[in-house]
């Protein structure tokens, strides 16, 4: 089976050319700027790209999440949102179409994914007190910091080939499941439920295979556990199934969503991703107990259960969202598009995750930048970088994003990437050409690039707020003969 798409099909021919499946019918405008003056911006935030102002940016490939833009059908449904505070009508239209693809019990909406997150986590922490594990193929950070901030341990369990960045293998985000039931039969007494994230974006947008859902699904009855899964990007998901898997290729993608969420019990959702809106999400769940639990906990802290810290619109934006995401049109052209600028990226010698996921394009920074020590964190620096020279925005998912532990010590991540995130409906080729060109003078300096240290940082989530400094040539140079870091878990000076 062919890991990549090299044409979109339309009209009955394949074609070349990615043409994007809609018309601009409204602009916004984009600032430029001069290198001086995004090198003062870079100082003022102390060189942490979240806290730039958005007017300062060119292309903003740093998340995917709420940066969509919405279509004519999702304005049209925004004009009808109810707003009354108790048994809105956009409730049941939001819950109608949630309850079209994932077959859970109660569907309990939320203002994003991480609230959902915050709900599940405080209430089960309120029935298993005490220090439990929820194991996953992997975390990413809101997820992570949900379950340290209650006391419990996120574990990752991705398979061997997630870890190995230029490994071409379908399915690199699924869950090594011998190794879960290994953990589970060692600490099952202590481990409330176990989570599958599709994709696996910490690991480069990998998804996950339906074969893999289903053995995960078996080991969790096993051992008598709930199989939650965090669903951001589940659209993605089912259509690297529909193209990548035996026997999925006639199925449509609705099909292999809903047989890929029967095997859960319940699931997490930003809908600021697959939803393809700017603000929402849900928790979902069949267990009476919880549910009660959550809806408790949903009125105290985010609104009444038909509503959950959403206004009546914006329930209406995501039921027409999830209609539109499974168009095989538009996952087509959304998974051809990020394809397209990794495939250029990979031809200039940018090391890259392989296959291309569906969001993103994830950059080896480590081994983009062999000369910067993982400890001054070498995605920072590529990311630092393409900002300065070219005013792109992208993320550091590596070390400063996953080395910091809860004990204040800090340990290189698994990888260091750099994550160039596509938003959904956004950018035309012209401005990922913009990019690739960037990317063609950065591999003309990148062996001039410095490293960072982390001068200031929080204790969790340190990533999104903390500041850095530059690394003085003459420091960098000792701490590279100096320092053996790949293994050894560090102090760290801001602890």
């Amino acid at each position: 089976l062919s890991l990549l798409l090299v044409a979109m099909e339309y009209g009955g021919r394949k074609w070349k050319t990615i043409i994007e499946p809609f018309k601009i019918k409204m602009v916004e405008p984009l600032t430029l700027h001069t290198e001086a003056e995004r090198r003062v911006f870079l100082r003022d935030v102390n060189f942490n790209l979240f806290g730039l102002r958005s007017e300062t940016i060119l292309i903003d490939l740093l998340t995917d999440s709420g940066t969509a833009a919405l279509s004519s059908g999702q304005w049209s449904a925004m004009m009808k949102g109810d707003e009354s505070y108790a048994g809105a009508r956009s409730f049941y239209n939001f819950k109608q179409a949630v309850e079209e693809l994932f077959p859970f019990k109660f569907i309990i909406p939320t203002h994003q994914g991480r609230a959902a997150e915050r709900i599940l986590f405080d209430i089960l922490n309120a029935v298993h007190d005490g220090h439990c594990f929820i194991p996953s193929n992997t975390h990413f950070d809101t997820t992570r910091a949900n379950i340290e901030r209650v006391g419990y341990e996120a574990v990752d369990l991705v398979i061997e080939e997630g870890l190995q960045p230029e490994l071409i293998y379908p399915f690199k985000g699924n869950m090594d499941v011998k190794k879960l039931d290994k953990f589970l039969e060692e600490k099952g007494k202590c481990v409330p439920l176990v989570m599958l994230t599709v994709t696996n974006n910490s690991m480069g947008g990998q998804p996950v295979s339906m074969a893999n859902v289903r053995e995960t699904k078996e080991v969790c009855k096993k051992y008598g556990l709930p199989l939650f899964i965090d669903a951001c990007r589940f659209a993605e998901n089912a259509f690297f199934i529909k193209s990548r898997e035996p026997g999925f290729a006639s199925k449509t993608v609705k099909d292999i969503v809903q047989e890929m969420f029967s095997y859960a019990d319940g699931m997490t959702m930003s809908a600021k991703k697959d939803g393809l809106v700017n603000m929402g999400g849900w928790l979902a769940l069949n267990d009476d107990a919880l549910a009660e639990a959550a809806k408790t906990m949903l009125i105290v802290s985010e609104g009444f259960p038909t509503y959950g810290g959403l206004s009546g619109r914006d329930l209406d934006c995501i039921a027409e969202g999830l209609r539109e995401v499974i168009d095989p049109s538009y996952l087509e052209y959304r998974i051809v598009s990020t394809q397209y600028l990794g495939n250029a990226l990979d031809e200039m010698g940018v090391p890259i995750v392989k296959p291309v996921g569906g969001h993103a394009v994830f950059i080896d920074a480590r081994k983009f930048l062999p000369h910067i020590p993982v400890l001054q964190y070498p995605g920072q620096s590529l990311a630092v970088a393409l900002y300065e020279l070219g005013g792109i925005r992208s993320c550091e998912i590596g070390t400063v994003m996953f080395g910091m532990h809860p004990d204040g010590t800090e340990t290189p991540a698994p990888l260091d990437l750099v994550r160039l995130a596509i938003p959904r409906r956004v950018y035309t080729q012209s401005h990922i050409d913009y990019v690739i060109e960037v990317f063609a003078e950065i591999i003309k300096i990148k062996d001039t690039l410095p490293g960072y240290r982390i001068v200031k940082q929080s204790k969790c989530l340190r990533h999104f707020t903390c500041e850095f400094e530059r690394v003085p040539p003459s420091q960098f140079v000792a701490f590279c003969l100096g320092q053996n870091v790949h293994n050894t878990r560090q102090p760290n000076p801001c602890k």
